[in-house]
């Protein structure tokens, strides 16, 4: 899905009160009941509320990859959805609690700290309010500091997705922009086509970059080609190696390296039946980039 609207728009047709449908990420995991509680407090706001969970396998503490599988997932997802993502190693701090309306029709609640970067690159932000917590706010819940998923996340976006309270009346509209992650941006300079490492295809340790394939092709990429792969974290080279650029996995005998187009018709970098990031400690996100070059080789 692409569809894109006004804030005029939406605040007119008010997409979420049709949907009633609450989608769930975290860093929690699902070794305890901690989002077992946060579906418990939504169905307490509504049993009519379809709960859905994207994710609780985020890395602890991983604002980055929680930015990234948002996005990754949110637009195959009907307008007027509501997302709460947890993934807050600041809560109880003086980060904002926020809710935001995308130009997608979303509404995304979460702490403001760098987890919108990916909405807001790629999708854009309509507004942004501050959650008054002093009213969206569990009953009773005043003396935990360390929970707001659960507390002020989960019972603030159930109430927005079936209409018990109106986007408005989430708390204050906030000025200026949403906290921001560094991301490299794709780009042709000279000789190279340089991107960032934005995350993993993880059971496969492949790695997804942000250059798209039209860019790729504008490069002047071929099926075929031998292309030289410099990866980099900060100023500190860790990969670079000549790879072929394959339509498939098979095209490269097994255990070996190559570059293809992803599923979200980026460039990535896998190893047949093999694990990249592993083989050669590769990261993602803030600090990791790629650089594509043609080959010298003869």
């Amino acid at each position: 899905m692409d569809e894109r609207f006004t804030l005029d728009e939406l605040k007119k047709e008010k997409p979420w009160l049709k949907r009633e449908t609450l989608v769930f990420m975290s860093d929690f995991g699902l070794v305890d009941g901690a989002v077992s509680a946060m579906h418990g407090v939504a169905d307490e706001v509504s049993q009519s509320l379809r709960l859905e969970d994207l994710t609780h396998d985020i890395p602890q503490f991983s604002i980055w990859e929680a930015s990234y599988r948002l996005i990754q997932a949110m637009t195959y997802w009907a307008p007027g959805t509501v997302f709460i993502s947890v993934v807050d190693p600041g809560v109880g701090s003086d980060r904002k609690s926020v809710a935001v309306l995308t130009a997608s029709g979303h509404v995304v609640v979460t702490p403001d700290n760098g987890t919108l970067t990916h909405v807001a690159k790629e999708i854009g932000i309509l507004e942004r309010r501050e959650i008054s917590e002093a009213v969206n706010r569990l009953k009773n819940s005043q003396r935990s500091y360390t929970f707001h998923g659960r507390d002020v996340y989960a019972y603030t976006g159930a109430r927005i997705a079936v209409g018990v309270i109106t986007f408005e009346e989430v708390g204050p509209l906030l000025d200026g922009d949403v906290v921001k992650l560094h991301v490299e941006e794709a780009r042709i300079e000279g000789d190279a086509l340089i991107g960032s490492i934005d995350i993993l295809d993880t059971r496969y340790g492949s790695l997804w970059t942000n250059i798209p394939d039209t860019l790729f092709a504008q490069f002047g990429a071929k099926h075929g080609d031998i292309l030289h792969i410099e990866i980099k974290h900060d100023d500190m080279t860790v990969f670079g190696y000549d790879l072929a650029f394959c339509r498939n996995f098979t095209e490269v005998e097994k255990g070996e390296p190559l570059i293809y187009i992803n599923s979200l018709l980026n460039v990535g970098i896998a190893i047949n039946q093999g694990n990249f990031s592993e083989r050669y400690r590769i990261g993602t996100g803030e600090g990791w980039s790629i650089a594509i070059r043609k080959s010298k080789r003869d």
